[in-house]
């Protein structure tokens, strides 16, 4: 048969991913991936710089996304097929353009772990995540924020006069474009993916890129990579140059040999050909290879563990089975990020098929062996340089222009396409895209004045770029315009001028909980948790006399708010005020797993011991518990000695008792 692109429905029990938090992400980063200086000055030079490279402060201007819960019901999400005689590949373009499943027909086998439900989970750089298949990570190091948003998708001609699907859109984090190209040339059984970013700015910018695949987790799954060496990153924060298969007396590149969650990025020796395969116990499974330019390549396990198989449960529906991940990236490991000069673009092709190899080899105790028994199986299926001659073959049609539209993405692109006059081949970001939260910035740009809303509502997301800081420092200096420009120095790490803004646009604002919040987050940021306390219980005040109706984003805007000022009033020992906070929230706000937990803590702070062991008798399910977040036992340690529960044990890293 010949390969088709196609739209169909996939419908899974899914919990709604919600209202973004309309509080901008003033906070600077979570940060579970990175190092102290001192085990940096231990690393290799370069990987050191790359590390250091850039890191971003916030996820400005993207938004939290933290309103879902996990209560799932059936709900249909539009998807495009991709399939030949051989694999069929089912795309999301709804959800950051995860690949859902790759079928390999002649085998009858699924080669991903394709996750049954939709369930979000706090796990992205601004929040919320969900597990299984492929997808394409791109702006700063971890599940990026575009993990669940929609992307532009069309047909585009394939470099063998067939079909493909182009995936695109525009990263806000570091403000570049860019564009996943998915193939199956005739009778081929790997799914060919041709991946550009680029940098259309006069300034170089910082670029990270990791395509992350979930496979099923079985007892003799192994994990191979042409590599005798890994970098070992634990939830203790270091990294480490470790062997490889065997570590601290186990063969860790068997997934569930490990206890405890851990990153492994092998150290591919230059020059070798980059690929990493997830083989079960008959040596049968996926692999992945790729031109040179993505050279890294990384297991991430659950381990066996309580806390791993725990998470595992909470991102799934139960009795699904267990899942690792194999992946690559542009560098070797995910703390880093490399340098895109202006006007340049990297581009590269990464494929993904099935692989058969000897399974006494594979599983054997000789891991030189079992490397070159995949190799070599490798190079029988898909050869290095039909690797290289695919990609040679495809770079010339990423320019082509798309010719039947299937999805759309954000408006974004074109507001920045609008702004700088770009000119970007292959991947159109029309004015048709712009919407209402583009609108007021579209006036900005044409007009030089940030217009006032036309009605009484929480301030629309913040642009944060220098260009648009430069717009907002020129245009008139009424109170939104003040919000918006503090939010943008802010980010930029001009915090004093923040707060200088920030305090202008108090002084006539109309609406002040908005700017009072971010002098609060200011406050708190500088130690002066007694100020910050005082302008969140006074932001508070403001917003319930203001709040016009129990709408999406009026909701979305108190719970956001009473979540910060709760906390920020309790940690001043303040617990009658916070408790004034929490007797105005409606009682679905209550409910909450998050607002059951900040009502289990201010309890505690009260000294109502008995009702805040109730709580958690009764039990807490945190919908937004953090990846890494060990806020229920840390609380479950102040109230008692007793054991921990299993329900709440969520620890990723060793245990050790005081």
């Amino acid at each position: 048969m010949a390969t088709t692109v196609r739209r169909t429905v996939l419908t899974l029990p899914a919990a709604p991913v919600g209202p973004a938090n309309p509080l901008p992400a003033l906070r600077p980063l979570p940060a579970p991936h990175s190092v102290d200086e001192r085990t940096r000055r231990d690393l290799p030079r370069d990987m050191a710089r790359q590390i250091g490279y850039e890191p971003p402060r916030t996820v400005l201007p993207a938004r939290m996304l933290d309103g879902y819960g996990r209560d799932r019901a059936p709900a249909g999400f539009d998807a495009v097929v991709i399939e030949n005689e051989r694999l069929r590949a089912t795309v999301l373009p709804g959800l950051g353009g995860r690949v859902h499943s790759l079928y390999h027909k002649p085998t009858d086998r699924e080669l991903l772990y394709r996750n049954p439900v939709f369930q979000p989970a706090d796990f992205a750089l601004n929040g919320a995540w969900y597990s299984g298949g492929i997808e394409w990570n791109i702006g700063a190091t971890g599940h990026g924020t575009l993990s669940v948003a929609p992307l532009h998708a069309a047909v585009v001609p394939a470099p063998d006069g067939g079909e493909m699907l182009r995936l695109w859109e525009w990263e806000r984090l570091r403000d570049l474009p860019f564009q996943v190209d998915l193939w199956l040339p005739a009778d081929s059984d790997f799914l060919h993916v041709g991946v550009r970013v680029r940098n259309p700015h006069e300034r170089p910018a910082p670029v990270y890129w990791w395509s992350n695949t979930a496979v099923p987790e079985h007892g003799r799954t192994r994990v191979i990579a042409p590599a005798d060496e890994a970098w070992y990153f634990g939830y203790e924060r270091t990294l480490r140059r470790v062997p490889v298969p065997d570590y601290r007396g186990e063969d860790r590149t068997y997934p569930l040999r490990s206890e405890h969650p851990a990153d492994y990025f092998y150290e591919v020796p230059a020059g070798a050909r980059p690929w990493i395969a997830a083989l079960d116990g008959d040596g049968r499974g996926l692999v992945q290879t790729s031109t040179d330019t993505l050279r890294g390549r990384k297991l991430f396990l659950w381990g066996s563990g309580s806390a791993g198989r725990r998470w595992q449960r909470w991102l799934t529906e139960p009795g699904t089975g267990g899942y690792a991940e194999i992946q690559a990236g542009l560098a070797r490991t995910q703390l880093e990020h490399i340098r895109l000069d202006e006007g340049a673009e990297l581009s590269w092709l990464e494929c993904y098929g099935p692989l058969g190899a000897d399974s006494g080899t594979v599983h054997g105790n000789n891991w030189a062996a079992a490397c070159a028994e995949v190799e070599a199986r490798l190079a029988g299926a898909l050869p290095r340089r039909a690797v290289e001659a695919a990609y040679t073959a495809w770079l010339p049609h990423a320019d082509s222009e798309p010719v039947r539209t299937l999805a759309t993405g954000s408006g974004w692109g074109a507001l920045e396409v609008l702004r700088g006059g770009l000119k970007l081949p292959g991947t159109p970001f029309g004015e048709s895209t712009l919407g209402d939260e583009q609108a007021p910035w579209r006036a900005l740009l044409t007009t030089g004045v940030l217009p006032e809303p036309r009605r009484v509502a929480p301030p629309g997301p913040s642009l944060v770029s220098p260009h648009w800081r430069d717009m907002l420092e020129t245009a008139p200096a009424d109170p939104l315009t003040e919000y918006h420009l503090g939010v943008a120095q802010w980010h930029a790490g001009d915090l004093a001028q923040a707060v200088r803004s920030w305090e202008r646009g108090l002084a006539l604002a109309p609406s002040r909980w908005p700017l009072l919040r971010a002098l609060a987050v200011a406050d708190e940021e500088g130690g002066h948790g007694e100020r910050a306390a005082d302008r969140y219980l006074e932001a508070f005040d403001d917003l319930c006399q203001e709040r016009r109706d129990d709408g999406e984003s009026w909701t979305a805007a108190t719970a956001a708010l009473a979540r910060e000022a709760i906390d920020a009033l309790r940690r001043a020992g303040r617990a009658a005020e916070a408790r004034s906070v929490w007797d105005r929230l409606r009682p679905e706000i209550r409910a909450r797993g998050r607002f059951r937990l900040l009502h289990a803590r201010l309890l505690l702070a009260e000294g109502r011991r008995e009702e805040t062991r109730a709580v958690f008798d009764e039990g807490i399910e945190v919908a937004d518990l953090r990846e890494g977040s060990e806020i229920l036992g840390e609380v479950w340690a102040e109230l008692t000695d007793d054991p921990l529960p299993e329900a709440y044990d969520y620890r990723m890293r060793p245990h050790r008792a005081p």
